[in-house]
């Protein structure tokens, strides 16, 4: 027999698993916010040390770093992997030129990332891209190639789109032939902001593309005439991007596996501007 105390407990138990199984995905994930490293880009041409150091204080996790840490030696990236292990925070992916995804820059690229623990090599930007949707498919190739050389190593490579990609050319857009041109473990790093601007709908391009948007530049965008600031020196939460639909999408259907706040310049200096872009990114996530 039940006795009314054992009753209590096991109604208390019940309840408590069904509001555990009630609570939606979203709930049940805390994944890592990070910096891309080019929004303080002043600070870290002139002391990345300690640059990379107070962003770990102000509470950031993850970093990425872009492209001049190419010119690293295997020495100071090793320095770096100290820094960053002392920390106790990761670099998930960097952000490269195009012509580091080319047989002769490759290797090198791969050897950093390797030491500083990075498993995503991204390209920031595809640079100038001649003859319409085909140079978008020849950009696809260049890909396609480097994860054939990624994939055995256990890394990947992604791609970061800016406006331009969610522009339609002839009536498509060159990051929908990047989708459909490169293999399902090219991560697809969504620059929110730039799609924003571009009109796209974020969440339809999310679930569009279910466990390729890995990780996502957390930049926000506005064309709203009476803001202080303007298009992306919005600071995070003040523009247009619908936050949480794009936090629940990225989580539920795009495979997010962390963030990166991201921003441009605003009306504050840029590490003010990373630490108010993070508390408010706290506030929206607690």
């Amino acid at each position: 027999m039940i006795t009314s105390l054992s009753r209590r407990s096991f109604l208390s138990l019940a309840a408590s698993a069904s509001v555990a199984l009630a609570l939606p995905a979203t709930a049940k994930k805390r994944l890592p916010i990070g910096i891309e490293l080019y929004a303080v880009r002043d600070e870290l041409q002139k002391d990345l040390m300690g640059t990379v150091r107070k962003v770990a204080q102000l509470g950031y996790e993850v970093v990425e770093f872009y492209s001049p840490y190419t010119q690293w030696t295997t020495d100071y990236a090793k320095d770096v992997r100290k820094l960053l292990d002392e920390l106790k925070i990761k670099c998930l992916s960097t952000h490269n030129s195009a012509n580091v995804f080319t047989p002769e820059n490759l290797p090198k690229a791969i050897e950093l990332n390797q030491i500083i623990g990075s498993k995503t090599l991204v390209m920031a930007s595809a640079g100038r891209v001649e003859g319409g949707i085909d140079g978008w498919k020849g950009v696809a190739e260049k890909l396609a190639k480097a994860q054939e050389k990624l994939k055995p190593l256990g890394m990947r490579a992604g791609f970061h789109n800016h406006k331009i990609e969610f522009v339609a050319i002839d009536g498509k857009r060159p990051i929908e032939v990047l989708a459909a041109n490169t293999p399902k473990d090219v991560t697809l790093q969504f620059d929110v902001g730039t799609a924003v601007e571009a009109g796209a709908d974020c969440i339809a391009w999310i679930k569009a593309n279910p466990g390729r948007i890995r990780s996502l530049h957390l930049k926000d965008w506005t064309g709203a005439a009476n803001k202080a600031d303007k298009g992306y020196r919005v600071l995070f939460g003040e523009g247009d991007a619908p936050w949480q639909e794009i936090f629940k999408a990225a989580e539920a259907k795009g495979g997010a596996e962390y963030y990166l706040m991201e921003q441009e310049g605003s009306r504050y200096s840029s590490m003010e501007t990373a630490e108010k872009c993070l508390a408010t990114y706290k506030k929206m996530r607690a």
